[in-house]
C-alpha cells in the first residue's frame, strides 16, 4: 500500500495524478487537517508532525511513502529512513523529481511556495546543484486559503500581492511548488497572463512513483482517506476529483 501525507486538500493534486498512472494501486491519504497549513510552522514542528503522519501511515499498513507537502519536504532527514526502517527507495518527496525535470531544460524558472519551503532553501540548493537559476517567491497565507475554501477573489489578491515586483515576461515557466497552489491555476493566470506555463510537480512525482513502487505496489485500487478534522471542503474536492471511484473517509483522533 502507497501511503501519502500532507497538510489537507494539496496532495489530492498528487494522488490525481498518481491513480492516472497506478489505478490499481492501493492509497492510504492522510490529511492533517488540524494542524494545516505547514507552511508557515517552524521546521521543529514540521518535523514533529511528519513524524507523526509517517507514524500514523506505517502503523496502517503503508509499505511506501509519499510526501505530498513541499514544506515537509524541507524537514526530512535522512535520520528518517533509519527511525521508520524506511529504505530510501520506498520514500518520494516532491522536490527531487521537480528539480530532475528540470536538469537540461533551457526555461527560465521562476517558483512559488509557502515561506517555509522558500526560507529552507531546499528548491534553491537543488537547483543550483544541476548549475541552473530559480528566483523564488514566498506567498503567505496562500495553501491556508485554498485549504479553507475562501472566495476566489480573496486568492488572487493574495497572489498579485507576492508577485508585484515580478515581470512575469521575464520566465518561461513557474513552479508551483505547493501541492494546493494547482486548485489557484485560474487565479495565477489571471495575475502573471497567459505565456508563463504553470507547471504543476504532481506529474514529475507521479513518474518518479511509477518508476521506484511498480509492480511493487499493484493492488485492487483501494482508497482511504484519513484526516485530522472533518472539512466539508476536503469532501467535496475529493468527490470531485474521484467521481467513480469507490473510498472512505475517516476522521481519527
Amino acid at each position: 500500500m502507497i501511503g501519502i501525507f500532507d497538510s489537507g486538500v494539496g496532495g489530492l493534486t498528487v494522488l490525481r495524478a498518481l491513480k492516472e498512472r497506478l489505478p490499481s494501486s492501493d492509497i492510504l491519504y492522510f490529511g492533517d487537517i488540524k494542524n494545516a497549513p505547514y507552511g508557515e510552522k517552524s521546521r521543529e514542528k514540521l518535523s514533529e508532525l511528519t513524524v507523526r503522519a509517517l507514524e500514523f501511515l506505517q502503523k496502517n499498513g503503508a509499505t511506501s511513502i509519499v510526501s505530498a507537502c513541499n514544506s515537509v519536504s524541507a524537514s526530512l532527514a535522512v535520520s528518517l529512513f533509519d527511525a521508520f526502517d524506511i529504505a530510501p527507495q520506498h520514500l518520494i518527496e516532491m522536490v527531487g523529481p521537480t528539480v530532475a525535470f528540470f536538469r537540461n531544460s533551457p526555461s527560465r524558472l521562476l517558483l512559488c511556495a509557502t515561506p517555509a519551503t522558500i526560507q529552507s532553501g531546499i528548491y534553491q540548493n537543488g537547483f543550483a546543484m544541476i548549475r541552473k537559476e530559480v528566483a523564488a517567491v514566498p506567498i503567505p497565507s496562500l495553501a491556508g486559503a485554498i485549504e479553507f475554501g475562501e472566495p476566489g477573489e480573496n486568492i488572487e489578491e493574495l497572489i498579485r500581492d507576492a508577485f508585484k515586483e515580478i515581470r512575469p515576461n521575464e520566465y518561461d515557466a513557474l513552479i508551483l511548488a505547493c501541492t494546493h497552489y494547482p486548485f489557484a491555476a485560474d487565479a495565477f493566470r489571471n495575475v502573471l497572463g497567459p505565456k508563463i506555463h504553470l507547471f504543476d510537480p504532481a506529474d514529475a512525482v507521479a513518474q518518479r512513483v511509477e518508476r521506484q513502487f511498480w509492480p511493487r505496489e499493484a493492488g485492487d485500487g483501494a482508497m482511504r482517506f484519513a484526516i485530522s478534522k472533518d472539512s466539508e471542503h476536503f469532501r467535496a474536492l475529493v468527490e470531485k476529483i474521484f467521481p467513480e471511484e469507490e473510498y472512505t473517509v475517516e476522521v481519527i483522533q
